[in-house]
């Protein structure tokens, strides 16, 4: 069992069922700044990536800078039957710590609505607290009615910050959300949990993964966030459909004797691959925990275990637009949100026949020196 991060699928989230048009979409948002004199260099980038499914959409917000990785929010919103519900989560990627999660929800009864809020947000004194207002209104013949009852002791300051009193409120201890829902050609059941202190865990669960030419045999991954670390586990079952859009490393153990015996030892999954397209929208997930020993290790990984890609090639103005995101995760650093390494990206458009504009940008998101590389260029042909 390996350890690293992921902001990953944290990236693309869904709810609904596989038979439904699905849409991911986003936006990169970036501005470079270069002093000449003296030196310096200033980034503020923004990359928003939106996973949709029958009505309900998800979100990953990240805010990067010269600095490094300054923020991270998750949202959901969506319709469950009668209620439309919709959730925040934030996180401090610096420290990675919990910040805060608020859910909202709402219902309408015989002319009759209630909308509740929910917020757990960790507060300036370095605990925890609770807020859970509830909010009904309606109107009869001339008479209108609002009824607002609020437990706990959160609020807003006036920059907009959750604050409170240390400890959690009305005997509040927990709670566990789990949904289900299509994602490329799988299936995934996901659960995410807090307590008192805030953000627990988030898993993601797979059955099924087929291995070619052994279809009595397949894999179940369970893939486990905490703020800091992330671990995944898989365990062998049985009785699965074909593989899709998964790619296995399988390794072979063996030893060679001086007597020429050849004795084949375990077989090991060492990494396992996701790829699928997606509206337009390409994207490929990769975790390698092996050695390279028993099978190769990709080379798009370099030094990291995993990496997520998110490619998107479209007509632009003149020509061909290409974008590409990748995301990479390094094992067990302490201090790093999901363990997020590195972001990279890249994008190319053919402003003219014969001109084609290109730009990237490298962050590190730990280190002295957060900011690696940004590159320009151009290609002219006649």
């Amino acid at each position: 069992m390996k350890k690293a991060l992921v902001l990953s699928l944290a990236v693309v989230l869904g709810l609904g069922v596989a038979s439904f048009a699905q849409t991911l979409s986003g936006s990169w948002d970036t501005t470079i700044t270069i002093i000449p004199s003296p030196v310096s260099l200033g980034i503020d980038s923004e990359l928003i990536v939106t996973y949709a499914v029958s009505g309900w959409s998800f979100t990953s917000d990240t805010v990067l800078d010269e600095g490094g990785w300054t923020g991270q929010s998750f949202e959901v919103g969506g319709a469950l039957g009668a209620f439309t519900l919709g959730s925040t989560l934030v996180f401090d990627p610096a420290g990675a710590t919990f910040t805060s999660w608020e859910v909202v929800g709402g219902v309408s009864l015989a002319g009759v609505t209630f909308d509740g809020t929910f917020v757990l947000a960790a507060i300036p004194a370095g605990e925890t607290d609770v807020m859970f207002e509830i909010v009904a209104a309606g109107t009869a013949g001339l008479v209108d009615v609002e009824v607002d009852v609020t437990f706990g002791s959160l609020y807003l300051d006036d920059d907009g910050l959750w604050a409170g009193v240390d400890g959690c409120d009305f005997d509040w201890a927990g709670v566990d959300i789990t949904v289900g829902f299509p994602f490329c050609c799988a299936e995934i059941v996901s659960t995410i949990s807090f307590d008192c202190d805030g953000f627990v865990d988030a898993t993601f669960a797979v059955e099924g993964i087929a291995i070619p030419n052994l279809p009595w045999v397949s894999i179940d991954a369970l893939l486990t966030f905490v703020t800091d670390a992330k671990t995944l586990v898989l365990t062998p079952s049985f009785d699965f459909g074909a593989i899709a859009c998964f790619e296995l490393y399988i390794g072979q153990h063996s030893t060679a004797e001086t007597s020429g015996i050849l004795t084949l030892n375990d077989i090991t999954i060492e990494g396992i691959g996701l790829s699928c397209t997606i509206g337009g929208v390409e994207f490929y997930g990769l975790s390698f925990w092996g050695e390279g020993v028993n099978v190769d290790k990709p080379e798009i990984l370099g030094d990291y275990w995993e990496m997520y890609q998110i490619t998107t090639t479209d007509d632009g103005c003149c020509g061909p637009f290409d974008f590409t995101i990748q995301v990479f995760f390094d094992a067990g650093v302490p201090g790093l949100l999901f363990d997020v390494a590195e972001v990279d990206a890249s994008m190319s458009i053919q402003i003219a026949t014969q001109f084609t504009f290109s730009t990237g940008i490298k962050i590190m998101t730990a280190g002295p020196a957060a900011f690696t590389e940004w590159t320009l260029g151009f290609l002219v042909e006649w």
